[in-house]
Formats: structure tokens, sequence, C-alpha cells
């Protein structure tokens, strides 16, 4: 999420690109969830009920949680090469810690529009965030054990499936944000809730890969050099999620399945778990997300030059979407003649003020809130990336 340099301050592109791609899709997932239908009554990849423009709509929003962690820690090690361990460490614990509190306070209301904060929630920018804590602790480490304790938890985390399937296994708080957090809710005040979406450890696993991949966009590396190597790491993950999710015995508690049809059984091949992320659920996102990485580099266009800009400000992006997202939402409530009443009533089903479950629009709406939310978007943040760009001296923007 920060600045992408190396030595000699050139910045590196393809990752700023790929970063502003996924942006803009995660926007599609969060317009899906205010004003889609069955935004709030069913879930898109549920193979009995779902369409196959549906369940894609969701599963292309799959990629910007993983993908944003992984540049996270990819960014990370561009930035060792220009601060001491000290510097790096006390850095990425400050801002994690302020990411989390952002999370709590900014975010979550946001998403619920309630300011008395009975609902607050703990998702990416939370893992993000406790991941950058722990990353700053771990800085010391030599590349190689990051990079095995990387790979580590990202291979071996499934095996915590094992005693989860227990008969009669209980999560508790601890399990759930360690490893589980299958939308978990705990009560921390009278009427209040902390919701636990993303448990940090296998995010924490992906993140420190991220940062050992930095390596390769170091100047030891030359650019066609570097675009082999990723591609070929690339190629490798995907042919590791084809084979171990063909096997079906590791990587994702949920095994597939053959189906009604072949269509149906391939969307249930490559169903994968987001709650827990699953290593095949990862190895699908990040393999893919690597072989972007080697050909956004050679391509250089309108396209790229606008989701550059998208990439170069993605927190400053990430709270604002969210905001106007719920502000068009709110505009739609109140234009179909709900009241106040309506949207106090309604949050005692859903934790989403203005939002009534079962209203909503279908796809084609969805996809036009989507685009006019990320092209209304696009002035404010080239103009906040100029702004940062022409002062650097402002060590707070560093945080936002």
């Amino acid at each position: 999420m920060q600045s992408t340099l190396i030595n000699n301050q050139k910045r590196i592109e393809s990752i700023d690109i790929l970063r502003g791609i996924i942006m803009v899709i995660m926007a599609l997932d969060h317009v899906r969830d205010f004003f889609h239908i069955y935004g709030n009554t069913d879930d898109p990849l549920n193979l009995a009920t779902t369409t196959p423009l549906l369940f894609f709509t969701r599963y292309i929003t799959h990629f910007c949680a993983p993908v944003f962690v992984f540049l996270s820690g990819t960014s990370i090690y561009l930035q060792s090469l220009r601060k001491s361990k000290k510097e790096l460490s006390a850095f990425l614990i400050k801002r994690g810690l302020w990411l989390i509190v952002a999370e709590v306070t900014i975010i979550s209301l946001a998403i619920t529009f309630n300011p008395f904060y009975n609902f607050v929630v703990l998702q990416v920018i939370w893992t993000i965030g406790i991941s950058m804590v722990i990353l700053g602790l771990l800085i010391y480490l030599p590349f190689n054990a990051i990079l095995a304790l990387g790979l580590v938890i990202v291979l071996g985390h499934n095996l915590l499936d094992i005693p989860e399937a227990a008969p009669g296994f209980k999560p508790g708080f601890w399990w759930d944000l360690f490893h589980s957090a299958k939308f978990a809710l705990y009560p921390f005040a009278p009427n209040h809730f902390l919701a636990i979406l993303y448990p940090f450890v296998p995010w924490t696993g992906l993140m420190l890969l991220g940062y050992c991949t930095g390596i390769f966009f170091t100047p030891k590396f030359a650019a066609a050099e570097r675009q082999k190597i990723l591609f070929r790491i690339g190629i490798a993950v995907l042919l590791l999620f084809v084979v171990v999710r063909f096997i079906n015995v590791y990587g994702d508690p949920v095994a597939w399945t053959v189906q009604r049809n072949v269509l149906v059984t391939f969307l249930s091949f490559i169903k994968v778990q987001k709650y827990p992320p699953s290593l095949m659920y990862m190895c699908v996102t990040i393999g893919t997300a690597l072989l972007a990485l080697a050909l956004l580099e050679k391509i250089k266009n309108r396209f790229t030059g606008v989701m550059r800009i998208y990439g170069r400000v993605p927190f400053f992006y990430y709270i604002l979407h969210f905001y106007l997202i719920h502000l068009i939402a709110t505009i739609v409530f109140f234009s179909r003649g709900h009241t106040m009443q309506d949207a106090i009533n309604s949050a005692q089903n859903l934790p989403f003020i203005f939002i009534i479950p079962g209203e909503g629009f279908g796809l084609a709406v969805v996809y036009m809130v989507w685009l006019a939310v990320v092209i209304s978007l696009y002035p404010l943040c080239k103009w906040y990336n100029t702004y940062k760009t022409n002062h650097k001296e402002k060590w707070w923007l560093s945080y936002l």
C-alpha cells in the first residue's frame, strides 16, 4: 500500500496498475452487497441458485483481498531498500496499529452508517494492519527465515481444518481470530458486537510471501528476467491449484463434487473458501496475480494509466468508495418512500442501516452503479495522488 520505488527512484508501475485493477474490481463486490436484490438474502456462489454471471460477478472479486495483502508485502520489501530495519520496523508497527484503529472506526462506520457502533467489523484493513505489526517485529529475521515462515503458514494452515471438523468442536474468540472467523460475532458491550471476517494468521503468511516476492523488483533483476520468473512461478502456483484441488483431499475444507452438468461441476471445482482463506483460494488468486504482474509490465496505455492512479492511493480510495456506495444506497432507500424508522427497524436484521433485505436491483443496475462510483472517484484519486507526489515532506501522508 506504500510507494513502490527502487533505489534509482524508478516506480514499479506494474504493482500500482495491478493494485488499481483489484481496487476497481473490489468496488463491484461492495456495490453488489448494497444494491443487488439477493445481496443480503443468498450467497452468489450458491450452486443451487446462482447463475454463471452472478457467480463470476462475485468470484472475480475473490482476487481483491489476497492480491491487496500480497502487494502490501511486496511494497514493504521495496521500502526496506531505503530504510534501516529499525526505521522500517517502527513505521510498520505504527502504520499497522493505525490501520486497525481505522478499520474499527472509519471503515466500520462507512459499512454500517451506525454512529453508535453497534456493529464493528474486522476485515481486510484490520488484517493488513495486524500483519504489518507482525512483519514489523519479524523484519530483523534473515530473508530466508521470513520466506520459510510464510510458506509454512500458507501451505500448512489448512491442517487446522482437521480439529475444526471434529464433532462437537466449538471455536472460541482466539481460534476465530487466528484461523476460523466465519463471520463470528462476539459481544463487547450491551447490544454491541464485533464481527471477525478475516483471521490474521493465513493473511499474515500471505503478506510474508508478498514481502519476499519484492526481491524480484529490485535492481538485481532486469525487467525481462523478472517477468520470466514471475510468469513461471505463477504457472507453477496455478498448476499446484489444479493438482491439489483435483485430488480433493487437502487445501480447502469443502470438497468439489460432480454437479448436474459440466459447467456447474467446473464452478464447484473453482469454488474455494475465502473465510478463512484456504490454500486453494490463495493459489488460484496469487498464481493469477503473478501472471498479471509479469504481463502488465509490458503494457502501457490509457487503461493502465488510469488504473495506476487508483493503485497509488489505495487506502484513500478504499475509504471513499465505501462511503459513496452507502450514501447512494441511502438516497435510494429514501427514494423508495422509506423513513428513518424503517432504517432503525432494518438494523435489527442487518448491521447495515438503510438496507432492506430482499430489496434491490438486477445485475445490470449493479454494474451501472459500480461504474458510476469508480468513475466519480477518479478525479479525487488523481488529485490526491498529485498532492502526495508534491508534498513528500508531509509525514502523515504515508499513513493515508
